[in-house]
């Protein structure tokens, strides 16, 4: 389906951002490819919008939701799953089949999609350490599928030798022996320390080696510092809420008062982890 104008703060978890100008939400692979086959304008793709701030003039483009493209196939230990999958079904179905290793997925509010696209991670997880292979569609339409070898995978960054591709499925292994953590503990702890069912992208910044994000921003005073209605997290410093219908302007100046004060207090430059468009 295609429609046009469509606010992105009904499709971001931070409740803001500007309009796409277009929108489009394909029900098949076929669909999707036929589409981009014919598509002239810059792309978006988009997952549960978790990890993703649109700026307030939009996105002069087409926007494509990937929601319909959620197939899940188990084969052994191997399970091929489509981009639009939610994390946390992944998470459950290895639960309910006794595989291993995908237990942390349960704690991120995102798509197979967009984990994917940032290697996302959780206590001390990451999702490309389990893929075996991807699949990907190109600007034109054209599918491929992928090794790991494909990509350069790092710390919440994915870089692909093949420009232009988006992913559209992947092929994992939870083949650990014993399992490594509890979905309910899991849970548990990520809703004692984080502001769950506030309007937020989880955490906007990137931890290094060296040091937590969250402990720098608590550091300088900024629990609780608020734009606008943007406003630093009580209960966990790396997360931004928005309280009261922020603007993306309004939560971008915070991010970047944020490395702002960062900056010049402990002399450390905060690297975003939120993609901003």
């Amino acid at each position: 389906m295609l429609i046009h104008n469509e606010s992105m703060s009904k499709h971001c978890s931070l409740r803001a951002g500007g309009q796409a100008k277009d929108f489009f939400t394909p029900n098949t692979l076929g669909e999707l490819s036929e589409f981009l086959k014919n598509n002239q304008e810059p792309i978006l793709m988009l997952g549960l919008g978790s990890n993703l701030l649109v700026r307030d003039q939009g996105f002069n483009g087409v926007v494509i939701k990937l929601k319909h493209l959620n197939a899940l196939n188990i084969s052994g230990n191997n399970i091929y799953t489509e981009a639009g999958t939610t994390l946390a079904k992944l998470s459950r179905l290895c639960e309910s089949k006794g595989l291993h290793g995908a237990e942390f997925l349960s704690a991120i509010p995102g798509s197979v999609g967009g984990a994917l696209a940032m290697n996302a991670g959780a206590f001390g997880s990451e999702i490309w350490q389990f893929v075996d292979s991807v699949t990907v569609i190109n600007t034109a339409g054209v599918i491929f599928k992928r090794n790991t070898t494909d990509f350069k995978i790092t710390y919440r960054q994915v870089t692909a030798n093949n420009k232009n591709e988006y992913f559209i499925a992947a092929s994992f292994n939870f083949n650990q022996i014993d399992k490594q953590q509890d979905i309910k503990a899991l849970l548990k702890k990520r809703n004692t320390s984080q502001p769950i069912g506030q309007a937020s992208c989880g955490s906007v910044f990137k931890n290094s080696g060296n040091y937590h994000a969250a402990r720098l921003i608590e550091d300088c005073g900024l629990k609780g510092f608020c734009i606008g209605s943007a406003c630093v997290s009580d209960k966990h410093a790396n997360f931004i809420i928005n309280q009261d219908n922020a603007t993306a302007t309004d939560i971008e100046n915070l991010i970047k008062h944020i490395q702002q004060t960062v900056k010049s207090k402990l002399d450390i430059d905060l690297k975003t982890e939120v993609k901003i468009i």
